[in-house]
């Protein structure tokens, strides 16, 4: 085996007798570009709605909490669909992101959460691992919307301007507050218990 390797290997690195060095660099410079558009339009069509309600676990669960937001409807018209709040807009973090999301894959796979009962069991452990998410990564994906800078706070009610005012002055992020802004909160969250107290 590691002769066949090391044959290939001397028949890569030896100059192409058919073929010109310009010809070569030529059809490896549009393949990249070919390569490149087709992962860029495949990374792009699965950030569309359509895609991630395409499976019935989201379909018929959270988007149909969802479409009860004003996320969904508004009175200014402005809809934010799922990858505006799951998915980061910068390469980077979004392909970490989508790494991450082979886990969703694997669950899809393997049935997890299939059913509404066996999604409803495992909601908790699902919003946690996102809020996770959200709060380390400073709720970078609200941000891309929402700003305490881009905030009128006198346009706001009393009791929101002075919320926000004091998650700002503690450097608090959106998602210490806003934990089921566009889904059902799960039952059996601590703050849930902390108020029954």
């Amino acid at each position: 085996m590691a002769g066949k390797l090391a044959t290939l290997w001397a028949k890569l690195k030896k100059p192409s007798v058919k073929y010109s060095l310009i010809g070569l660099l030529s059809t490896g410079f549009i393949s990249g570009i070919l390569f490149w558009g087709g992962f860029n339009t495949a990374m792009e069509a699965t950030n569309t709605m359509d895609f991630c309600i395409s499976c019935h676990e989201m379909h018929d669960n959270v988007y149909q909490e969802y479409k009860k937001t004003i996320h969904y409807s508004n009175r200014t018209g402005v809809r934010a669909v799922c990858s505006d709040c799951h998915v980061p807009r910068d390469w980077t973090h979004k392909m970490i992101r989508k790494i991450q999301a082979s886990r969703e894959v694997w669950g899809k796979l393997t049935g997890t959460i299939d059913t509404k009962e066996k999604f409803e069991a495992k909601r908790l452990v699902l919003a946690e691992r996102e809020w996770a998410r959200m709060k380390a990564a400073d709720s970078r994906e609200c941000r891309n919307c929402h700003s305490f800078e881009g905030m009128d706070t006198e346009k706001q009610k009393m009791r929101g301007a002075k919320m926000h005012k004091i998650a700002q002055d503690e450097k608090q992020t959106c998602i210490d507050c806003h934990k089921g802004i566009a889904h059902t909160k799960p039952q059996g969250m601590k703050e849930d218990a902390d108020e029954d107290l």
